[in-house]
Formats: structure tokens, C-alpha cells, sequence
């Protein structure tokens, strides 16, 4: 499947307006990777080493994972820690989990081991934390799984302060409707592969899959498998499935991820995404791509 649904891998760059980014950070970058998948199917060695090799040449300041980093048995993680540890930055490798990575897998409890893996590594897993390796002007928020018991945004956004920006690795997407109450000058999600099928000029699949099963009555559905909506449930707001969304006053990114679910992707290829933050004036936030 990796190789031979997923496409090759993307570089997406993007440059994104940080109002009250002090000087000091001007220009700071962030690699974003999300989605692993690491359980030998849906990502190939060769395509993970090529995203490690691709986010080390962008030099990052600092290097963000968002979750899924593997699917049900946790087991892999201990192989993968040893491929992210090859991960250079400026001021180290920041992470959340996914709702992958929370599950218990024949009584083992995944997400202790995979924090666990992680920290041995140096790699920090924020899990309703605030950390500041960009400084105390520009928090980095990492918040428990939107699907988990312990996603409570208020504990967390409540101690920041409102007048200085931040960023918050969030690995659910539609988080971003509860997070509309705080400031949140950019925030970094994965979770949805991009919709993984996505159809030129109009989008995701999946967003007109969500209208034909929401359509399609109920005594019709039990006859038809293909109708009963499990991708509709992994996630309400699909039309954030990939790239830049402005949510109110708050900016979001979701990158695509780099595993792959079947029946694969189609014009939707796996990625690594290159984030410059710029301060372009209070009050001015926007964005634009560079690649």
C-alpha cells in the first residue's frame, strides 16, 4: 500500500503572519509532520527516511509531530524512535498524540509506551501543557486528543495570556471549532490524510460522501455497507480536511499526513510541511504559499 497507493511525497511551504511576533522570532521556522501510521503497511522506510531527510535540509528552529504514529499495536514505536531520532533542529523535536496512540492494545497501555519511547529520545510530548522552546512571547501548546477523556482546551488556554500570540499542535482538526473561544495564532493539526482522495478543483470526496450518507435514509443504509458512514465519523468539519483554514480569528493548518489507509490516495500526497513565521503588522493575518 505505501508504495504503490500513496504517491510521492510533498513539500508544502508556507509562510504565516504571527501578529505581535516579536523581532527576535521573525522568520522562525517549523517543521510539521503528522500521520505516521509506522506499522510496516501504510509507511514505507524509504518514505519516512526521505520526510526526516527533507525536514533536516529545511534547518528547522524546531520540528512538531502531531499525532497517529502508529495504528493499533504499539509495538512499532520502538522501531520508529529510532528513525526520529535522526531528526535535526534548532530547539528540538515537540509532539502530541493522536487517538491511535491513546489506545489500549491487549492490555498494554499505548499511550505510556509511547510516551514513554519518546521521551527516551528527547522528544517532548505535550499533553495539556504549555512549553516554551520558542520563548515565554510565544508559547507552544500542546493539547490532550479531542477524542480522549482528558481534552479540557479551557485548563490550558486559560493560563495563557491573550495578548501574546501562540501556537497549539492539536492532532484533531475539528478542535478547532471549541479553540475559537482563545486566541490561537496558528494552529497545527493532522488526522484526516487530507480526505486521501481528493478531486481536482472540488476537493475531498469525502465531503460529498458526508452529504449522500446524511441523505440517504436510514432502511436504505443496512442494505448498503459502502452507506454506513464510518469515514463521516472520524471527523464533523471535512472542508478543514487539508491545507490553510482561517476559523474566525484563528488560523489553521492541517497537513496531510505521511501514512496511508486504504484504498489509498488519490492527488492527495503524503507530506512534510515547512512553516516561516512573519509579522506583517498587528491585526494582519495572512498567509500565503510558497511551494
Amino acid at each position: 500500500m505505501h508504495w504503490l497507493l500513496s504517491g510521492p511525497l510533498s513539500v508544502e511551504k508556507l509562510a504565516v503572519n504571527i501578529a505581535d511576533l516579536p523581532a527576535s522570532l521573525q522568520s522562525t521556522k517549523l517543521v510539521q509532520m503528522s500521520d505516521l501510521h509506522y506499522d510496516g503497511l501504510r509507511l514505507s522506510e524509504k518514505m519516512l527516511e526521505q520526510a526526516i531527510a527533507t525536514s533536516n535540509e529545511a534547518e528547522p528552529d524546531l520540528v512538531v509531530l502531531t499525532g497517529d504514529y502508529v495504528t493499533d499495536d504499539p509495538t512499532p514505536i520502538h522501531q520508529l524512535v529510532l528513525r526520529l531520532k535522526n531528526l535535526q533542529s534548532r530547539l528540538g523535536t515537540y509532539a502530541v498524540l493522536g487517538n491511535h496512540d491513546i489506545r489500549y492494545y491487549r492490555s498494554r497501555d499505548s499511550k505510556a509506551e509511547i510516551i514513554n519511547a519518546f521521551t527516551n529520545i528527547g522528544i517532548k510530548v505535550l499533553w495539556n501543557e504549555i512549553a516554551y522552546p520558542l520563548g515565554e512571547e510565544l508559547p507552544l501548546v500542546g493539547l490532550a486528543d479531542f477524542w480522549s477523556r482528558e481534552f479540557n482546551p479551557a485548563s490550558v488556554m486559560n493560563q495563557l495570556d491573550p495578548k501574546k500570540p501562540c501556537i497549539v499542535l492539536s492532532h484533531n482538526p475539528d478542535t478547532a471549532e471549541f479553540l475559537q473561544k482563545w486566541r490561537v495564532d496558528l494552529q497545527l493539526s493532522g488526522h484526516t490524510h487530507g480526505g486521501q482522495i481528493v478531486v481536482p478543483g472540488l476537493g475531498p470526496i469525502v465531503i460529498y460522501y458526508k452529504k449522500l450518507v446524511y441523505r440517504t435514509p436510514s432502511k436504505v443504509k443496512r442494505w448498503i455497507p459502502f452507506l454506513r458512514g464510518n469515514s463521516v465519523k472520524v471527523m464533523r468539519h471535512w472542508e478543514w480536511a487539508k491545507g490553510f483554514h482561517k476559523v474566525e480569528k484563528n488560523q489553521l493548518y492541517v497537513n496531510r499526513g505521511l501514512g496511508t489507509y486504504p484504498p489509498g490516495r488519490l492527488f492527495c500526497p503524503p507530506e512534510v510541511t515547512v512553516i516561516t513565521l512573519q509579522n506583517k503588522g498587528i491585526g494582519n493575518r495572512e498567509q500565503r504559499t510558497e511551494g
